[in-house]
């Protein structure tokens, strides 16, 4: 299943250089610059607060956007650059490139847990325990997947899953070249707190003979 590119909103600015730029942000907006596809860069502006908002619900610049401007085509880009005020940290301009549907890109893809019925682990009292919610691939802008799923089934306590387990979409690869861990079954805590006294208490005795031999 693929996953939905959600919307950016924008309008088309007139001009460009500093002098438009200001003239935007005193009209509360944030000028931004959309190029690349072998097309000529395109002026844009973007509402403060919805921008603002956006970015402060994180991986905006590893999200694919489908960025709307009446009178314009939809078209599908990535953030590149969000320039920031030194003083308060606010974003001042933005820039986005233009992407192809066979264009590749890194992107956050979330994790799905599938076999929850069929894990013995689980039965047995055990936890997930996820190590990665979502996983960092380079897929294909023309068919992101909505989720990878990683499967549970036959698990017991104390086994994981690193992202080799994991069947993933066509067209798509980790960004990271290591066979990372992704989520495993954990012990009942009762049972954890249960060693970690048996621990403890080992602990004790060998210091204490320890203490005797001295």
């Amino acid at each position: 299943m693929a996953k939905e590119i959600p919307d950016l909103v924008a309008e088309a600015r007139a001009g460009t250089g500093k002098g438009a730029a200001r003239q935007a942000r005193r009209e509360g907006k944030v000028p931004g610059i959309v190029y690349g596809d072998h097309k000529d860069p395109v002026p844009v502006a973007f509402n403060f607060n919805e921008l603002l908002t956006k970015l402060r619900a994180g991986r905006f610049m590893s999200t694919l956007w489908n960025l709307k401007v009446e009178g314009q085509e939809d078209v599908r880009v990535i953030c590149r650059s969000v320039q920031k005020d030194v003083v308060k940290d606010l974003p001042i301009h933005v820039d986005f490139m233009r992407l192809r549907r066979t264009s590749k890109v890194k992107l956050f893809i979330p994790v799905e847990f599938v076999g929850h019925e069929n894990c013995p682990g689980l039965r047995k009292g055990g936890t997930v325990v996820t190590v990665r919610s979502e996983v960092e691939l380079v897929v294909t802008a023309g068919d992101i997947p909505d989720h990878i799923t990683v499967d549970l089934s036959g698990l017991e306590i104390g086994d994981g899953v690193h992202i080799e387990d994991v069947t993933l979409p066509a067209g798509s690869k980790p960004t990271i070249d290591r066979n990372f861990a992704i989520a495993n079954i954990a012990a009942p805590s009762a049972l954890r707190s249960s060693d970690d006294e048996e621990g403890g208490d080992e602990a004790a005795e060998e210091a204490t003979e320890e203490a005797a031999e001295e």
